[in-house]
């Protein structure tokens, strides 16, 4: 895909994004904080500069890298935007990690600086041997004037860099869900591409929204320039709870809900959701893992909202998707199909496609992926293939529509009897039977089988849970038999990781503390 004239013309993304935003929009609302005051677009690139400027006096500059330890909120904004307008590399560290977590995050980054939250800062200065990093604490600000009162500096005038389409911006760690996380490189071609991809050449056009994820994860740290440009208004919400989220649609009439599938399914089920006045949402967008079939309707008839999915991963940038005006069953039954000049690929073990309706590993290309893992050339080899497609760790298939099937990770499906059986599909079904609100399977051993599915159900609200022989009686119609759950447990609620995805490795770690039904 060929970047429009203006984004070629600068590709220093974020300090161009910044400054333009300001001139265009000036004292409109760019983010409302948790505790209820605004921050413009001249706010923002006016501190941004003062930041940077503080930055420079503490020895930090180009190539660089900061990790922030910080929670959704102004610190991260001006802190990331003064970075990057120095030249310096921004990694975040989601404030929900435990401590542990966030030490071998910032053991891997061998950060310059670390700018971290009240109670976030690393136990350990000393990160790595013959590493001198420093260390900003600062709290969260009851106004503007006392956002990160520790680095700002008024006095100096901070230099435009040249632009530079390589220029590392943002380091983006996985989850480390199944294994040690990873930072995917970002640079400001990528960066350019995906704003490109979002809201093409025209500025304006932004509605009011709230975000709902870490400020460490993808979606703000490679969106954030696309969101300035459409000069839109942002809730921010330090820490997603669904009572908020349904408050905040209601108070602020907000037209568009987007998070991942687990927080749908919290604010449906939250005790007040029918007292609560969604009428002036029209737009569902769901992303950040595969939606159930059965919470994709609920949500689409209680909301009374056309549903969109998005799919992607930490280093592919952007993937596939479906919209609005899809056929009614695009977003239930898949993740779409891949957005301009993204290829897709289902690829066998061997790294050949596979045969059309035939399950395989997921993998996406496009100019948005990463340039690689910081600090870790074998990981980057082995997360492309020969002709750069990145690896997801997804397994799917394609339908005979070209619509992308997720049936799981590559590291959670098991083997029953010598089958392969994919959680997510087993999910997908058993979601649908009206007892469940939901659902997660989990494989455990099983001295004859191998392995055998354990179905973890949340029943809904006000009525029990289905016993196992009705889950399994309910999914026979459309599950061959070796796919159904051999065992059942009832829980409150499914444990979740700190992007709020249903967190498996938690599941097992507890299964046998479960009593089977």
């Amino acid at each position: 895909m060929r970047l429009g004239p203006k984004l070629c013309d600068s590709l220093d993304m974020l300090p161009t994004m910044t400054r333009e935003a300001a001139r265009r929009f000036g004292d409109a609302t760019a983010y409302i904080t948790e505790a209820g005051w605004p921050i413009t677009y001249s706010d923002i690139d006016r501190i941004s500069d003062e930041v940077a400027a503080g930055l420079l006096h503490r020895g930090v500059g180009e190539g660089d890298v900061v990790a922030l330890v910080l929670p959704p909120g102004s610190e991260y904004l001006l802190a990331y935007l003064g970075a990057a307008k120095v030249g310096a590399i921004t990694t975040g560290v989601n404030d929900r990690l435990e401590p542990s977590e966030r030490q071998v995050v910032l053991k891997q980054a061998v950060p310059r600086l670390v700018i971290a939250g009240q109670g976030l800062a690393p136990a350990n200065a000393g990160l790595a041997s013959g590493n001198d990093i420093g260390l900003v604490e600062t709290g969260v600000a009851d106004s503007l004037d006392r956002v990160l009162p520790e680095l700002r500096d008024a006095g100096d005038e901070v230099a435009q860099l040249p632009d530079d389409p390589n220029r590392p911006v943002a380091i983006i760690y996985t989850s480390g869900t199944t294994g040690c996380p990873k930072g995917a490189l970002y640079t400001n071609r990528q960066l350019a591409f995906i704003t490109h991809t979002d809201v093409g050449d025209a500025w304006g056009g932004g509605t009011c929204g709230m975000s709902g994820t870490s400020f460490a994860h993808l979606g703000f740290m490679t969106k954030l320039a696309g969101n300035m440009k459409r000069g839109s208004t942002t809730f921010i919400l330090g820490k997603w709870r669904a009572e908020q989220a349904l408050q905040l649609v209601e108070r602020e009439r907000l037209a568009v809900v987007a998070g991942v599938p687990t927080q749908l399914a919290l604010m449906l089920r939250h005790a007040d959701f029918d007292r609560i006045n969604v009428e002036s949402v029209n737009y569902l967008i769901v992303g950040g893992g595969p939606i159930t079939p059965g919470l994709a309707e609920e949500a689409r008839q209680r909301f009374g909202a056309a549903l969109a999915t998005r799919y992607s991963c930490t280093e592919a940038g952007i993937g596939l998707g479906t919209a609005f005006d899809d056929p009614h069953e695009d977003a239930v039954l898949s993740v779409g199909r891949p957005l301009p000049s993204v290829a897709l690929a289902v690829l066998d073990a061997d790294d050949q496609p596979v045969a059309q309706g035939d399950v395989g590993a997921v993998c996406l290309r496009s100019p948005a992926v990463m340039s690689a893992y910081w600090r870790d050339p074998e990981g980057t080899q082995a997360a492309f293939t020969a002709d750069g497609h990145v690896r997801t760790g997804d397994l799917g298939w394609v339908d005979d529509l070209g619509r992308l099937r997720l049936v799981g990770r590559s590291k959670e499906m098991y083997v029953r009897g010598g089958y392969n059986v994919y959680p997510v599909e087993v999910e997908a079904v058993c979601s649908d039977h009206p007892l469940v609100a939901a659902i997660a399977v989990v494989p455990r051993a099983d001295d004859v089988m191998g392995e055998v599915g354990v179905a973890v159900v949340v029943a809904r609200a006000g009525s029990r849970a289905p016993t196992l022989e009705e889950l399994r009686e309910f999914a026979s119609e459309r599950l061959a038999k070796y796919k159904l759950p051999g065992e059942l447990v009832v829980v409150d609620a499914l444990p979740l990781t700190p992007g709020d995805k249903i967190d498996r490795k938690a599941l097992l770690g507890v299964l046998g503390t479960f009593e089977a039904l």
